[in-house]
């Protein structure tokens, strides 16, 4: 079995910095959606991009509902946010093109999640070839796209060498 290894991940996972407030909780709030990279809402759960992704097009899908059991989702909650999963694979199907992906929960500390308290679903685009030498000889990680023109690409819109112009809609 082969294993793909992720230790640039380790500073970030140990030196989270402790923030008031629930970051999802911040984004679940309807305001500047954009300022927050919130790429789509759905009922009872949201799809924001990851500020600290581990490939390009890395989103999470959280509950608006803050809790960090998934005993204690609603069965509408757990539709919902399925429902919202398949959507954004999608929606990155159509404007990224991955060659796959990785989908799941990382559920408490020793589980991997770096948000313990507000459950949340990782959708990670994959290619052939994402990974390369980069993050074991100079402890780098290369992410290929701004999150700016990500999120633009994401809701339609279209970039042009370097900007992030919007796509007008009449």
């Amino acid at each position: 079995m082969k294993k793909l290894w992720a230790p640039w991940r380790t500073g970030y996972i140990t030196s989270i910095p402790k923030k008031k407030g629930c970051f999802l909780c911040i984004g679940a709030s309807r305001k500047s959606d954009e300022k927050r990279y919130i790429v789509r809402r759905s009922k009872s759960s949201f799809a924001i991009l990851n500020l600290f992704p581990y490939n390009n097009g890395h989103l999470m899908v959280a509950p608006y509902r803050h809790t960090g059991s998934l005993e204690e989702l609603t069965q509408e909650e757990i539709l919902d946010m399925a429902r919202l999963v398949i959507e954004m694979k999608r929606l990155l199907d159509l404007r990224l093109k991955p060659g796959g992906y990785n989908i799941g929960l990382n559920i408490g500390r020793a589980g991997g999640a770096g948000v313990e308290h507000h459950i949340h679903i990782h959708i990670v685009p994959r290619w052939f070839g994402d990974t390369n030498f980069m993050p074991i000889l100079s402890d780098t990680k290369i992410v290929s796209e701004s999150l700016r023109d990500l999120y633009c690409r994401l809701k339609g819109g279209k970039r042009t060498r370097g900007t992030h112009a919007q796509k007008k809609t009449a």
